[in-house]
């Protein structure tokens, strides 16, 4: 939905599958508020509700965010290193765009699944891409408009904020405070170079006992479909971000309740009040 009134009060609830639709229904405070279609896989039908009571609570006290493709596009960085990693391996990459399929996953894993290299193989690709990441990839990467400001937006309202990604700790930690994104952030979250806690819903689970997160009140953001899946399994709700590197079939499948197309939108959501009941299906909100 484009160009929302900041002075509009929404939630999207009382969802319904109708063959391949989704059909929503939003609370406005604004009746003459007209609400456009917008598409995610078959299609969001978005209708206005004529009941507009909702609570006035705040909507999650928690929220984690993923850093690639969420906060900040990392794709010359991911993509420079990815091919330098392959050339070591004999194969060479003419078109980058090719690798954009590396951001997200855990690297290892990715390097077999994608290219299918052996154990071996690809633990000697891991050690190579970090070799030029550690150094040179990690600050080929830039913020996405409007994230600064969505985040000042959160932590002004009082939420707590924490980074939640598969890149080990220590990358995150210096690409953070490298953009000045630091002092949003409770903790930055990662992995272990190692690979531990590389699968994101072993690493949300590592973060909730780490600090004692009520899965009720704790939002994971993110843009592929192992945010989304990494939350349920924890028993928290998650959004996605369109802008990022997940595809609208890859999000459409993992539905999480939400895809914002900007950081604007996003925090539109974020800072409405909270609604008498949680959306039930995936919506698209620009």
């Amino acid at each position: 939905m484009r160009s929302v009134d900041r002075t509009l009060e929404y939630v999207v609830r009382s969802a319904r599958r109708r063959g391949h639709g989704i059909e929503c229904r939003m609370l406005s405070s604004n009746s003459d508020t007209a609400c456009r279609n917008t598409r995610l896989g078959h299609g969001v039908t978005v209708a206005p509700d004529a009941d507009q009571t909702m609570h006035k609570t705040m909507r999650y006290n928690t929220l984690l965010f993923d850093l690639d493709g969420t906060l900040t596009d990392p794709f010359e960085g991911i993509t420079r290193c990815v091919a330098y990693a392959l050339e070591g391996q004999g194969i060479t990459v003419t078109d980058r765009a090719e690798l954009a399929c590396y951001i997200g996953p855990p690297l290892q894993q990715a390097f077999e699944h994608f290219h299918g290299l052996d154990a071996a193989q690809s633990a000697r690709a891991l050690a190579d891409y970090r070799e030029r990441f550690a150094d040179v990839g990690l600050y080929e990467n830039v913020v996405y408009a409007g994230i600064p400001e969505l985040l000042a937006r959160l932590t002004a309202s009082g939420r707590q904020l924490f980074v939640a990604t598969s890149k080990p700790w220590a990358y995150a930690r210096r690409i953070i405070a490298h953009f000045g994104l630091a002092s949003y952030f409770g903790k930055v979250y990662g992995s272990e170079m190692d690979g531990q806690r590389a699968e994101k819903h072993a690493l949300l689970a590592y973060i909730m006992r780490q600090q004692k997160l009520k899965p009720g009140e704790t939002l994971m953001i993110g843009d592929r479909r192992f945010d989304i899946l990494g939350a349920r399994h924890n028993g928290m709700d998650a959004v996605a971000v369109g802008y990022g590197y997940g595809q609208p079939e890859e999000l459409a499948a993992a539905e999480p309740l939400g895809v914002f197309e900007s950081p604007t939108a996003l925090g539109d959501y974020l800072l409405a009040p909270a609604p008498v009941s949680a959306p039930a299906e995936t919506v698209t909100i620009r």
